[in-house]
């Protein structure tokens, strides 16, 4: 069957078109420029304060699905900067990275800014390579818990503590009674197994890249990524813009790949100090009093933050 040909007239018609509407085009759809999609990995993992949510699996889910299916794209990058948190959602995180990868036969290359340590470092790990600044803090493989204790204070104040429970160990590290020996070590054993599975993780996915003594990379030790490259903890120092543009040109593009956002923006649910007398009454008083608790939760939480941040002099 033969081949109808269109008039040259029509095909340079067509050409000018084409090429007339490429500017407007985004570049990430465009086949004539190397796109590198970002996503960005900014907070402490699982832990949440009112002011500002944690880094969860549900909170980055969506914009990972869409960095990995950018067409075309030559490789996916993460920007970490987390001191790390919960390690189900740091594992969580670092599963469907791979996954993704996985299924989208994409490269993908995680950039450290001040910190990727503990479950921010694991959620690196899911990169084929990570670059860092010279400065970044890198490492913390281990775990930790903490918590106080409030049995001598409670006592001293004349306050009676009234628990009551169902199984044997279900109030275990009550902060409000006296520590039990054989609670932490059973706390102990569990962090243990967390703990190993985190160092197989990183063991898989550095595999013969790490140079260091395991006793020192796995004992919950920090470094700089001057020091971390040696050890094999990191790949090169870089950031995120110079590094793309060395591989794939000047022109490469990176575009930032967020949560969605309704038209109006999504609104996000804050503490406030204070509502108007008339909105109190009207509440009946009920306001303040759960404004007062929110604002209490508010400002634990905002120290629990301040104090993983500050592990790390951030």
């Amino acid at each position: 069957m033969a081949q109808i040909r269109m008039p040259d007239s029509v095909q340079q018609f067509l050409s000018g078109a084409r090429a007339a509407a490429r500017p407007l085009i985004p570049k990430r759809f465009r086949g004539d420029i190397p796109v590198v999609p970002v996503v960005r990995i900014n907070g402490i993992i699982g832990f949440s304060t009112p002011l500002k949510p944690g880094v969860t699996l549900a909170s980055v889910a969506r914009p990972l699905e869409r960095a990995f299916g950018v067409r075309n794209a030559r490789a996916v990058a993460l920007l970490i900067n987390s001191p790390g948190g919960s390690p189900v959602q740091s594992h969580l995180i670092y599963r469907r990275i791979r996954q993704l990868a996985d299924e989208k036969k994409r490269s993908v290359i995680a950039f450290t800014e001040d910190v990727a340590a503990s479950g921010g470092y694991m959620v690196a790990c899911a990169a084929d390579e990570i670059i860092c600044d010279g400065a970044s803090i890198v490492g913390s493989i281990g775990v930790v818990g903490g918590s106080f204790g409030f049995a001598k204070l409670i006592e001293r104040l004349g306050i009676e503590r009234r628990l009551y429970t169902s199984g044997e160990h279900k109030a275990m590290l009550d902060p409000f009674l006296p520590e039990n020996p054989d609670d932490v070590e059973r706390l102990k054993s569990v962090q243990q197994e967390i703990h190993e599975g985190f160092i197989e993780l990183v063991r898989r996915s550095r595999g013969s890249r790490l140079k260091g003594p395991e006793k020192t990379l796995f004992s919950g030790e920090y470094w700089t990524g001057n020091k971390a490259i040696p050890l094999g903890l990191a790949d090169q120092i870089g950031d995120l813009r110079s590094t793309l543009r060395a591989r794939f040109g000047d022109k490469v593009a990176t575009p930032l790949i967020a949560e969605s956002r309704s038209f109006l923006g999504r609104a996000r649910q804050g503490i406030g100090l204070g509502m108007g007398p008339g909105a109190d009454i009207a509440r009946g008083g009920l306001d303040m009093v759960s404004h007062g608790a929110a604002l209490a939760e508010g400002i634990i939480s905002a120290l629990e933050a301040r104090a993983l941040w500050a592990r790390f002099g951030l």
